[in-house]
C-alpha cells in the first residue's frame, strides 16, 4: 500500500473509512481530479483532534481544491473559485466570498464529470499564472 505518512496513502485510508455514500463521493472527484490534471499532487493539510485525518488537498502550483467530509455531505472548495467561470453552475456554496467558492455534494447527488473537470483545468492555469514572475 506504499507509505504509511504518504498522502495518497492517508487519503485512501479515509476514503475506506468512510464506508458509506460520502467515500464514494471522495474517491469519485479524486479520480476526476487526476482525470483533469495528471500532474496534480496529493497533500492533508489541517489534521487536528476533531478531524485527525486532516483535509484532503489537491495542488498544482499552489491549492487547486480541498475535500472536507461532513456528516451530510462532502464540500470540495476551490482556494480561487470566484476567479473561475462556472458556466455550469457546479459552485453551490461559499458564492458571497471574494475568493472561494465551493460545491457541496449530499448524498444521492453527483457531479458532472466534464463541468467538474473543466473547472480544474482553469484552476491550474490559475495558479500557474499567480506564481508567474510579474513584469516590471
Amino acid at each position: 500500500m506504499g507509505d504509511p505518512d504518504s498522502a495518497a496513502t492517508r487519503i485512501d485510508a479515509k476514503i475506506a473509512g468512510l464506508n458509506d455514500w460520502r467515500g464514494t463521493v471522495l474517491a469519485r472527484v479524486r479520480a476526476l481530479i487526476h482525470e483533469a490534471d495528471p500532474q496534480v499532487t496529493e497533500a492533508v493539510k489541517w489534521a487536528k483532534p476533531t478531524n485527525p485525518s486532516g483535509v484532503p488537498t489537491w495542488e498544482h502550483a499552489g491549492i487547486l481544491c480541498t475535500g472536507e467530509v461532513y456528516k451530510t455531505y462532502v464540500k470540495l472548495t476551490f482556494a480561487h473559485g470566484a476567479a473561475l467561470d462556472d458556466p455550469s453552475g457546479l459552485f453551490n456554496a461559499g458564492l458571497g466570498g471574494g475568493t472561494r467558492r465551493a460545491i457541496d455534494i449530499h448524498e444521492g447527488e453527483d457531479v458532472e464529470a466534464g463541468a467538474f473537470k473543466a473547472l480544474i483545468q482553469p484552476a491550474v492555469a490559475l495558479n500557474i499564472a499567480r506564481q508567474a514572475p510579474k513584469r516590471r
